[in-house]
């Protein structure tokens, strides 16, 4: 039986991540020639190109495309492998890419990775905030936390917490357009728009009933916060996190309604790739931020009933 060239694997798999067969390496501390007759045996055996080459750029095949996802996948396995196989009392050390949404990520995950850093000074974290959806496989992220209702997926996904929604306007434009009192009505109001998701649609349940509403209005926006002076000033309603907008409802500045009514089962998730393989130093990780917003009732995600 004729073994795969995992070196091979692997150096494409480098190549990928860094764009560039010197820069790749650079980084593993081999020579650009050894990353070149690698990649070109690895062509050779699957009898495919993998790069377009030209004197100024690099760029993936269909092909190469195509393998590159398994080829970080083999180089990321046999990476935790090795990790695994050492003592276990040795301290988790090594780099982890965490993603997470922009407000979530600033208010609450920023504090939890300063305190994770001082419990575990050997690892570096990469933080990456955005509120687009990060192809974690490709963008080579370790941990990901999203706030959603995750679709099926292959990557592995850990539900921490229910996120309590709210629908919410100031006080004085519930006062000028008359407060709903059924998911219904919000079709006369002027609602905003979170334009990173794909479905638009609120949906609503109570008891035996369930109710969709299409929201139309003079906002949409790909982050909840930037919602939150528009919503104070009386311009329209909006549907977000209990963490983005409670600070206003105790402050007075927004009021809920329809809080009789259950939301979309929206809950934190903690997702890594598909490989049932982690490095000591993500799982250190997971545990971490898992038991983090678990049990800090600060983050204040779940209503004190319990419902979400």
């Amino acid at each position: 039986m004729r073994l795969p060239d995992f070196e091979a694997w692997a150096m494409f798999a480098c190549v990928v991540e860094h764009r560039s067969f010197s820069a790749a390496a650079a980084s593993i501390g081999v020579s650009k020639a050894t990353i070149s007759k690698a990649v070109a045996r690895l062509e050779q055996s699957l009898s495919t190109t993998l790069f377009h080459r030209t004197s100024r750029r690099l760029t993936l095949t269909d092909a190469g495309r195509t393998l590159s996802e398994r080829a970080a996948r083999i180089l990321a396995e046999a990476q935790a492998a090795e990790e695994q196989a050492r003592d276990a009392a040795v301290a988790p050390t090594g780099l982890v890419r965490l993603a997470a949404p922009m407000s979530f990520g600033i208010a609450h995950v920023a504090p939890a990775v300063a305190d994770f850093l001082l419990a575990y000074p050997g690892v570096e974290i990469d933080f990456i905030l955005s509120d687009a959806k990060v192809d974690i496989v490709a963008d080579g992220i370790d941990v990901a936390l999203r706030v959603a209702d995750l679709p099926d997926s292959s990557l592995r996904a850990r539900r921490v917490a229910p996120v309590t929604i709210r629908v919410v306007a100031s006080p004085a434009y519930w006062d000028a357009h008359g407060r709903p009192q059924h998911p219904a009505d919000l079709a006369g109001h002027a609602c905003f728009a979170y334009s990173n998701i794909a479905s638009r649609v609120w949906h609503f349940r109570r008891g035996n009933e369930e109710v969709a509403v299409r929201p139309a209005g003079p906002l949409t926006a790909n982050n909840g916060e930037a919602m939150i002076p528009a919503l104070e000033r009386g311009v329209g309603v909006a549907r977000l996190p209990g963490f983005i907008v409670d600070a206003g409802i105790a402050a007075g500045t927004l009021e809920p309604v329809l809080v009789d009514w259950c939301n979309d089962d929206i809950a934190l998730h903690l997702l890594t790739p598909p490989s049932p393989l982690r490095p000591a130093r993500v799982e250190a990780l997971i545990d971490f931020l898992a038991r983090r917003f678990k049990n800090d009732r600060t983050v204040r995600m779940v209503d004190e009933s319990g419902s979400t």
